[in-house]
Formats: C-alpha cells, structure tokens, sequence
C-alpha cells in the first residue's frame, strides 16, 4: 500500500502536474493540501477520471486539505480537530482507507514568530496532540500525513543557523513535533533513511531548489501496529522541478498490509 502526501500549493493551478505525478505514481492514497480552493471548485470530476475517489475539506484562497484514495472511496471520519469551535481554517480531514485511519493534515506556518500566528501554531498543535493521543490508544492503523510546518532536527534544514527565529523551526515548534512523537508514532522517512540529508520543500526563491537549499517539512507517522508494515519510504523530488510546480514535492511510504 503506497501512502503519498503533496502540498499541492494551489490545486486549480497545479491540477495538469497532481493528474501527470499520479498517473506515474499510482499512489494508493494521496494526502493534499493547500488546495486554496472552496469546496465547490475541487475538481473532482478530474480526479475521478484519473481513476480516484475524494474527500475534501476546501476554503477559499488559504488552506484545504483533501484525501484521494484508488479505485475506493475514503470514508470519512472527521474533519477539524476538537478544543476550538472558533477556528474556521480547513486544515484537518480523517478517513478509512482500506482498513487504515488516515489524517491529512495542514499545520500553520506560525510566522512572524513570537506574535499570534505563533501562537495560533502552537495551539493547534496541541489539539493535534489530543487527538493524536487518541488514536495511540485505539490501537488501529493510522498513517498521520501532511505538511507539519516543522523541521524536527538540524538534520532537516539547509542552514539551521539561518532558522533559529523561524516558526517552523523555534524550540518550541520541535518540542511540539518531538512530544507527539513520543506518544510512539514513527517518523517513516526519517526511519528509512536515519542519517541521510532528504528534504521535502524548496522555496521558489534563491534558486533553493538548484542549490539544493531545502527543508524536511512534509511528514508521514506510522502508529505503532504499522511501523513494522514500513518496507520504503521516499521523496518524488524530481517533481519539485518541472514546469510551475509546487515549492514542496511528493512525500510517501510503501507499507506490506
């Protein structure tokens, strides 16, 4: 079972690059985000020709998370997190895929950090604890996918010097990242290649992506009952290079279920 998150960064935009990567790819299930779309100009007649059933959680201009599953349709079991009726940004759907618990998500980039975007960061990623620690405790099959805004370790960041104050990488950013990791989730890509320099996100400036200026930001964790179902795990970065493409490319893992 192939297992891919992309943030699609704009999926009106990047539609003709999602439909060529899936066609070469054949991922089973796809986690989207930054659709920047409403619900209603998700472009699931196309997805659907591609051979793809959807579920999507859009907004207008900002944000949007969908999940694509092959030749099945997800079933949905929950959009948003608990512990803040407020918040109207769509930035987390769940569904069943073939027996396995999957959440998309879209955490928040934080900057300019200290300041409130920081903090709205930082508490949605303790509601992303909650439930993560829910789904610990169920002791299903669950693939956590996305784009966590977070690079865990100066492994993962080209320059760490040059990112102390980012939000993405301030100490308590990683802290966050590292406690839901100890509730006993796998880091699958960091798994697979342990001391390896692998990112995930080149900026569109600089000419990051030439100079291989980059940062491991798009994550899969693995519950406990599929770390040891983990056989591959990789990044499709040649798609980060092709014609108006994504600043981040295709992240995904190969699990024996």
């Amino acid at each position: 079972m192939r297992i891919a998150t992309f943030n699609i960064n704009g999926i009106g935009a990047r539609l003709p690059a999602l439909l060529e990567w899936l066609e070469e790819t054949r991922p089973d299930v796809a986690c989207l985000q930054e659709l920047k779309a409403p619900h209603e100009k998700f472009p699931e007649a196309a997805i659907n020709d591609a051979g793809y059933q959807a579920i999507w959680h859009g907004q207008k201009s900002w944000n949007g998370v969908a999940i694509l599953a092959r030749g099945s349709q997800p079933v949905e079991t929950g959009r948003g997190l608990a512990g803040d009726p407020e918040d109207a940004q769509s930035r987390y759907i769940e569904a069943l895929v073939d027996g396995v618990r999957i959440g998309c998500l879209y955490l928040p980039n934080g900057n300019p950090a200290p300041g409130p975007k920081f903090d709205y960061k930082l508490a949605w990623f303790e509601r992303l604890i909650a439930r993560a620690a829910e789904l610990i405790a169920s002791g299903e099959p669950v693939v956590l996918a996305g784009d966590f805004n977070v690079m865990p370790t100066e492994l993962d960041v080209y320059k760490p010097e040059r990112w102390v104050n980012d939000a993405l990488f301030r100490p308590e950013t990683r802290a966050a990242f590292h406690r839901l990791i100890a509730q006993g989730w796998t880091d699958a890509l960091r798994s697979m290649h342990p001391g390896e320099t692998i990112y995930t996100f080149w900026d569109y400036f600089r000419n990051a992506y030439a100079r291989d200026a980059g940062l491991r930001i798009d994550h899969l964790l693995l519950s406990p009952s599929l770390a040891g179902a983990l056989k591959a795990a990789n990044v499709d970065r040649d798609v980060r290079g092709r014609d108006k493409p994504s600043d981040h490319a295709p992240t995904w893992i190969e699990l024996d279920v």
